[in-house]
């Protein structure tokens, strides 16, 4: 089946070539309890992640390097994938978090009709999202939690290659951020939007654009702030990225924040920025 799931719609004859993504069948690189999300998501047993391998972006800063590259994990049938949904709601996790799927959308559909869990579905994204894809994926996700990485195509494309990225996820933003907000009494997120951004190295001035976006759409959806950039993956060429985040720069991002009067901001503190947010891909 010729896949065009993500923007790069490279027309993939999947599972049996690899796309654009650099996957072709399903392909994992771990399952399991994860606690590193933001708070009502984790929550209290921990959110049941699903790292999926490949990625249609492919960032040169990822954190998730070997994942986006597809240079670990191995191969899964949908039977396998249904189980792991089962399995993950076994151990008590308070959701299932789909952690880069676009490139598996049609195969995460046939899972859920073997097997649909009873705890709410995340959708983990890099934002970089076709309208089409979302509209399929909206009909199981109950908590969309996309990255809004760059409002500036010039860093999108220093950074990714992808100079439309803003073209593709401003629009995915507006639409996920929609969804309707539905909270426990304890905290616990049941239906939802948590937009993340990541604060780059001399990027904070691209950082409040997009600050002042999410707060334009006037949404029930959470911002989230992150500062925890740890120089990582194939950043050789880019001097810039070798090196964390100044205060200065999460004092002007955290400070816009804050302007905008949003009501639903989690903000990371500045010590964020160590390692430990970068996984352990060992099963």
């Amino acid at each position: 089946m010729k896949c065009y799931q993500c923007p790069l719609a490279c027309g993939a004859d999947r599972p049996g070539k690899a796309g654009a993504c650099s996957v072709g069948s399903i392909r994992i690189a771990k399952y399991g309890l994860h606690y590193y999300e933001e708070p009502p998501i984790s929550f209290s047993t921990g959110s049941g992640a699903v790292f999926f391998c490949g990625c249609p972006l492919k960032c040169v800063f990822c954190q998730n390097f070997d994942l986006s590259r597809n240079l670990r994990g191995k191969e899964i049938s949908v039977e396998e994938l249904a189980d792991i949904f089962r399995r993950l709601e076994e151990m008590g996790a308070d959701n299932i978090n789909l952690v880069t799927a676009t490139q598996y959308l049609s195969d995460i559909e046939a899972a859920l009709k073997i097997y649909r869990p009873s705890i709410p579905i995340v959708w983990n994204s890099s934002g970089y999202e076709k309208m089409e894809t979302l509209e399929r994926a909206g009909e199981f996700v109950d908590i969309w939690l996309p990255d809004f990485k760059f409002m500036d195509p010039k860093l999108a494309k220093r950074y990714t290659g992808k100079e439309n990225y803003p073209d593709f996820a401003a629009p995915a933003i507006r639409y996920m951020a929609q969804k309707p907000l539905v909270m426990r009494e304890d905290g616990k997120m049941l239906s939802g939007c948590i937009i993340r951004h990541l604060i780059l190295p001399l990027a904070a001035y691209d950082s409040i654009q997009i600050v002042r976006y999410v707060a334009s759409l006037k949404s029930d959806a959470y911002l989230s702030v992150m500062s925890q950039y740890t120089p990582f993956g194939d950043i050789e060429k880019f001097p810039e990225l070798q090196r964390r985040i100044t205060k200065r720069e999460y004092n002007m991002v955290k400070d816009a924040a804050l302007e905008t009067g949003m009501e639903r901001l989690f903000l990371q503190d500045f010590s964020s920025a160590t390692e430990e947010y970068i996984p352990d891909w060992d099963f």
